[in-house]
């Protein structure tokens, strides 16, 4: 059979790159007995985070959000009129979609939706509809689109704060902003914003207080706009991670307030020129 010319040929022997990455066996402890992380962080400390709008030329309103090696961007596009006659409402519409790119896991993803982008889409509009002002666009919809570049935990977490600000820069008038924020329990100690490796996995974790969960906070109206909780946790140690949320997501919303004043500011200065 000819081979193909055009294309490069690989080595004859390949291995995948999960070959080297450590097993269950090889773990260390998720904290140690000082109390710190395996990135160096204490159980209270959120990642680096960094967040620009207008990322997206083409589209009505964008933002990008790095939050650790966690890299999400979003569009915004609308208010347009209702495509399908059977979606049309004399209230405004709101739809998400969420996708992982194919590169932005361990393991390759898939072009089309799965189950699980599809149950964090509904999750997404869930954390978001609450803070959108419906009622000021009848009869028209606004569609937002989420894709994760990378993925090394709180992935929806950080898409509910990457939407809310494109959803700023957008224009659309909303009640509030809302912040993402995600905690795992983990026994007796509750761990802010996650890493892909400290997330809940239950096939790992079936035991009592082994968990996690993920709030849509409106911080000027001190409102959660959507919980959602993962695994088998006792209600004390459910409403210690849900304060610890709160007040994690206090301390994001200033630099989502900065961020929105600069971009304001460089779209001042441009339509000046």
């Amino acid at each position: 059979m000819p081979t193909d010319t055009r294309r490069i040929g690989g080595p004859e022997e390949s291995f995948s790159h999960l070959a080297y990455t450590p097993t269950d066996s090889t773990k260390t402890l998720m904290v140690s007995s000082n109390g710190i992380r395996n990135d160096g962080r204490k159980c209270e400390d959120l990642r680096k985070m960094f967040i620009k709008t207008g990322v997206v030329s083409q589209a009505r309103g964008s933002a990008y959000i790095e939050q650790g090696e966690t890299k999400i961007i979003c569009s915004v596009y609308g208010p347009r009129e209702v495509v399908r006659k059977e979606e049309f409402s004399m209230k405004g519409q709101l739809t998400c979609e969420f996708k992982y790119a194919t590169f932005s896991c361990s393991y390759r993803r898939q072009h089309q939706q799965d189950s699980e982008e599809k149950d964090f889409s509904v999750q997404l509009l869930e954390a978001l509809e609450p803070a959108v002002c419906l009622h000021k666009f009848p009869k028209a919809q606004v569609n937002i689109f989420v894709e994760v570049l990378q993925n090394d935990g709180s992935a929806l977490a950080a898409s509910i704060t990457c939407a809310s600000m494109a959803l700023a820069d957008a224009g659309i008038e909303v009640y509030d902003l809302v912040i993402g924020c995600s905690m795992k329990i983990h026994e007796d100690k509750v761990l802010t914003d996650p890493t892909v490796n400290e997330e809940y996995d239950s096939q790992n974790s079936k035991e009592l207080n082994h968990g996690s969960i993920t709030i849509g906070f409106m911080p000027s109206l001190n409102q959660i706009s959507a919980i959602t909780s993962k695994g088998e946790i006792q209600i004390d140690f459910l409403k210690r991670a849900m304060t610890d949320c709160v007040e994690a997501c206090q301390k994001i919303y200033p630099a989502m307030q900065q961020t929105l004043h600069t971009s304001i500011k460089d779209k001042l200065t441009a339509s000046e020129r």
